[in-house]
């Protein structure tokens, strides 16, 4: 059972995320985890001017997703920072290559999730995901949340992400803040929650 964990990160939040969604997924017994980035639209002198050029280097490291890649999945968890309430560009842009797949209705019935981050607590993160969710259902997906099963939804001790949409964090308005505990805790409960929906679908 195959398990596509798909993101896009600029300063490396998102990225942090994904790879929770990972190790959570990895939990599942037959589970299969593949982390892939979709493919950068920002110019190299762009990913400099906002201080992403050492990130960007090991970010290139990661295999570049294509809408194959999505068809071939059991399972796919979406990862983009939200930007003026939005998923970023670069996700948006993925996102709008896949019209192929939707008119042979190749994602039907594929388990879908979503992930994201921002630079406030307030930030478009709920926004960001649901319209994740919305692409995800004109693709025939099932979508699937992170459910008040996760406890660390309902802290109150400390500011952190995460929402029944899906694990988010707060990135600080310059990117300072990485996920806290409970934040990759979210993530790795959603990694593992979708596989687990993925695994009792395909019996």
């Amino acid at each position: 059972m195959k398990v596509l964990i798909a993101h896009y990160s600029l300063l490396g939040h998102t990225s942090r995320l994904a790879e929770a969604v990972m190790q959570g997924v990895k939990e599942i017994e037959g589970a299969e985890a593949k982390l892939m980035r979709v493919p950068e639209i920002l110019t190299n002198e762009e990913i400099k001017r906002r201080g992403a050029g050492d990130f960007s280097k090991s970010f290139e490291n990661i295999p570049i997703c294509r809408p194959d890649d999505l068809a071939m999945a059991d399972a796919i968890i979406l990862g983009a920072p939200t930007y003026l309430g939005n998923m970023c560009a670069q996700m948006q842009h993925f996102l709008n290559s896949l019209g192929k797949l939707w008119r042979d209705g190749v994602l039907v019935g594929k388990v879908g999730s979503a992930f994201t981050s921002s630079g406030s607590q307030h930030g478009g993160q709920e926004v960001a995901l649901l319209s994740a969710h919305t692409t995800m259902l004109h693709l025939g997906m099932i979508v699937v949340g992170l459910p008040y099963t996760f406890q660390g939804q309902l802290r109150i001790d400390e500011i952190t992400g995460g929402t029944p949409y899906g694990a988010t964090t707060i990135t600080g308005q310059k990117g300072e803040r990485m996920p806290s505990e409970n934040e990759l805790a979210a993530a790795r409960f959603q990694g593992k929650h979708v596989a687990y929906i993925a695994a009792k679908l395909e019996k």
